[in-house]
């Protein structure tokens, strides 16, 4: 499992993007867990955390789905993808969305992620573009506390996984709030639209940055 050197990818030196308008692909963290293929066997059974009467998956939808309808107003081809990846996957951007889940109700905030390895060298600008209108937006505090699974989340390991992620693709992971504390979860339960406008606005930011909008994404 270690990752291999720089020059096994060499060929990404000459890769162009496709031809088209921006894609976006919104990861609905612990969607369809049950389905996954043998190489992500580890990942069923994985529930992932839960509140307010809700499991993360069905929170983590929402917010996907009220995303891609403001990326979509922008003319932005959205799709929205459960655990398993669809092989080599390429988009322009490619968010993860979980919600945490602590035994310490007083936990609070939101914390969003790039890989430990980035051959797009677009992810840090992504994650901070998110980072910022997130913050902005739902007024929720920022959790300091990146873990190595975020950073080492399975979808980025191109190396190690068939179902992951093409390398050229800039992609971070975002923990929208804690669902077992009740303030976060007045945002994440009671008005996910604002956890979706952080996060497509966002998304809007950076991809105007890659002059990636109005464009045919050329």
């Amino acid at each position: 499992n270690e990752i291999p050197e720089f020059n096994i990818y060499s060929w990404l030196k000459d890769w162009k993007r496709p031809e088209g308008v921006a894609k976006v692909g919104l990861q609905v963290g612990h969607w369809k867990n049950d389905e996954v293929p043998e190489e992500l066997i580890r990942l069923k059974g994985n529930t992932g955390s839960s509140g307010g009467g809700k499991w993360e998956w069905e929170v983590n939808m929402e917010i996907a789905k009220q995303t891609a309808e403001i990326l979509k107003q922008k003319g932005i081809n959205v799709e929205i993808i459960p655990a398993t990846v669809p092989p080599a996957y390429w988009a322009d951007v490619f968010v993860a969305i979980h919600a945490d889940g602590s035994f310490d109700k007083n936990k609070s905030g939101y914390k969003v992620a790039s890989p430990w390895r980035d051959w797009s060298n677009h992810a840090n600008e992504l994650s901070e573009s998110i980072d910022l209108s997130y913050a902005k937006i739902t007024a929720l505090p920022k959790d300091p506390n990146i873990t190595r699974n975020m950073r080492g989340y399975y979808a980025f390991s191109h190396w190690r996984y068939e179902h992951a992620i093409h390398p050229m693709t800039a992609s971070t992971i975002i923990e929208t709030g804690f669902l077992t504390n009740a303030v976060d979860r007045r945002i994440l339960i009671g008005d996910p639209g604002k956890s979706a406008q952080g996060l497509a606005k966002g998304i809007i930011d950076y991809l105007e940055k890659q002059n990636l909008l109005n464009q045919g994404g050329n």
